[in-house]
C-alpha cells in the first residue's frame, strides 16, 4: 500500500488529458473551496483575471454545448459571443454540464470530457504568462500557459464581453 494520497477520478482524467495534448499543467489541491474565480484567485495567490472560467453553455437550436474558457474578471455577453458561436445561446443546469464535460459545476475544467466540445478563449488570457483553471473538483486547480491552453483545447479566440 502506498503512503501517497490519491487524486480523485476527476482530476486523473485532466492529467491525462492533458498528457495526451501535450499540454505541461501543475496540479494543486487548494487548502480552501476554489468553485468561484474570486475563490480561486485567493486560493493560488493571483489576480481574479488570471482564473480561467470553463462555462457551458446550450446552442438554443441545436442543444449542442458550446465550452467558453473565460477570464475570470470578465463576463460574458451572450448576444455578442452567439453572433460567433452561429446561434443564439442558453444558460445550462447542472445536469447538462455533468453530461457534457463529466464534471460538476464548479470543477468543470477546460479538457478532460467524453467527447470533444467546440470551444470558445477569452482573448483577455492571452494577456498573462499563467493561468489557472478548474482541475474537476472545486478543490484543485491547475497552473498553464494560455497558448498552450488553447492549442490543447483546440479554442478559437474571441472577446467575450
Amino acid at each position: 500500500m502506498s503512503d501517497r494520497p490519491t487524486r480523485p477520478d476527476a482530476v486523473r482524467r485532466v492529467e491525462i488529458a492533458a498528457l495526451a495534448k501535450s499540454l505541461p499543467i501543475r496540479v494543486v489541491e487548494t487548502e480552501t473551496i476554489a468553485r468561484t474565480a474570486e475563490e480561486a484567485a485567493s486560493a493560488v495567490s493571483v489576480a481574479v483575471g488570471q482564473i480561467v472560467k470553463s462555462l457551458v453553455f446550450r446552442g438554443k437550436e441545436t442543444g449542442e454545448p458550446y465550452l467558453l474558457l473565460v477570464s475570470g474578471a470578465n463576463r460574458v455577453d451572450e448576444k455578442a459571443v452567439a453572433q460567433v458561436v452561429g446561434e443564439a445561446l442558453g444558460r445550462a443546469d447542472a445536469d447538462f454540464v455533468r453530461e457534457a464535460t463529466g464534471f460538476a459545476i464548479g470543477g468543470v475544467a477546460p479538457l478532460g470530457a467524453p467527447r470533444p466540445l467546440r470551444t470558445f478563449m477569452d482573448r483577455d488570457l492571452l494577456a498573462f504568462p499563467f493561468v489557472w483553471a478548474a482541475a474537476g473538483t472545486p478543490f484543485h486547480v491547475f497552473e498553464t500557459v494560455p497558448d498552450a491552453l488553447r492549442i490543447a483545447c483546440d479554442a478559437d479566440v474571441i472577446a467575450v464581453r
